[in-house]
C-alpha cells in the first residue's frame, strides 16, 4: 500500500487505521475505524485542490473555480482514484462486507482514500499530504480544466453525448437497499434498451453520477455495444 500511494509511513499504525472499515472493527472488538481520519482527510483534500486551482488558473472566475473543485472533489472521482491505486485490495473489511463486494463500493473506497490523506497529514504534515493529493489528482484536475466548467458533471456530459450520437436522452433507474440510517442507492443508466453504466452511492444523485461516469467512459472508448431499439433507429437514420 505505501508503494501505491508514494508515501512511507513513519507510524504504520496510522496507515492501518486509515484502512480499517467499521465492519472490520465491529468484528474485531469494536476497534476504532477510519471515520475520524476521513473527516480530516476531506478537509485537507478540499484545501489542497482549492489552492491548486486558485494559483494555477488565475483566469477562472469564482463560479468556475467552485464548479471545478466540485467536479474533482466528489465520491465518483475519489473512488476512481482509489481504484487506480488498487486501494480496495488493502482495505480491512468485515467478512460480510467483503463478501458483498465492499472492496469496490464507491462510498467505502472514497471514504478510505480520504482517511489515507488524513493519516498522511498526521504522519508527515500538511506538505506531505498536499504532495500526495497533487500527485493523485493532477490528471483529473487537468482534464476538468480542459473540459471546462461542469466537465466532470457526468450526467450533463452523458446527456450531451446521448443527444448528439443517438438523438435520445439517458434513462436512469434507481433502487435502494439497506436500513434508513445506512441507505445505499444503485443506479443503472440506459440509452435505448442497452444499460451503459451502473453506479452506487449514499444518495440518488451520487449513484446516478457514478452510473453516468461509467456510461461516458464506455461511449468514449467504444466499449459499449450498439444501442438497440427505437433510439438506435433514429441514430442510424
Amino acid at each position: 500500500m505505501p508503494a501505491a500511494i508514494g508515501y512511507a509511513f513513519a507510524d504504520p499504525e496510522l496507515m492501518k487505521l486509515a484502512l480499517s472499515h467499521r465492519s472490520w472493527c465491529a468484528e474485531n472488538g469494536h476497534l476504532e475505524s477510519n471515520e475520524r481520519l476521513e473527516f480530516l482527510g476531506d478537509a485537507v483534500l478540499g484545501l489542497t485542490i482549492a489552492d491548486k486551482i486558485f494559483v494555477h488558473y488565475p483566469e477562472l472566475p469564482e463560479g468556475q473555480l467552485a464548479k471545478l473543485r466540485a467536479g474533482v472533489v466528489n465520491g465518483v472521482t475519489l473512488a476512481q482514484i482509489a481504484r487506480d491505486i488498487d486501494l480496495g485490495s488493502a482495505l480491512l473489511l468485515g467478512k460480510g462486507e467483503r463478501a458483498t463486494g465492499g472492496a469496490d463500493k464507491q462510498s467505502i473506497l472514497a471514504d478510505a482514500l480520504e482517511a489515507i490523506i488524513g493519516a498522511v497529514y498526521l504522519d508527515g504534515g500538511f506538505v506531505a499530504a498536499q504532495a500526495l493529493v497533487l500527485r493523485l489528482w493532477n490528471e483529473y484536475v487537468v482534464d476538468a480544466v480542459r473540459d471546462g466548467p461542469g466537465g466532470f458533471d457526468y450526467k450533463t456530459r452523458l446527456q450531451e453525448l446521448a443527444v448528439a450520437s443517438f438523438d435520445a436522452s439517458p434513462i436512469y433507474n434507481v433502487t435502494t437497499d439497506g436500513p434508513d440510517h445506512a441507505r445505499e442507492f444503485e443506479a443503472k443508466v440506459r440509452i435505448g434498451t442497452e444499460v451503459l453504466g451502473t453506479g452506487v452511492g449514499t444518495s440518488k444523485k451520487e449513484a446516478e453520477q457514478a452510473a453516468a461516469g461509467q456510461a461516458v467512459d464506455a461511449l468514449k472508448t467504444g466499449s459499449a455495444g450498439a444501442v438497440t431499439g427505437d433510439d438506435s433507429q433514429r441514430c442510424a437514420s
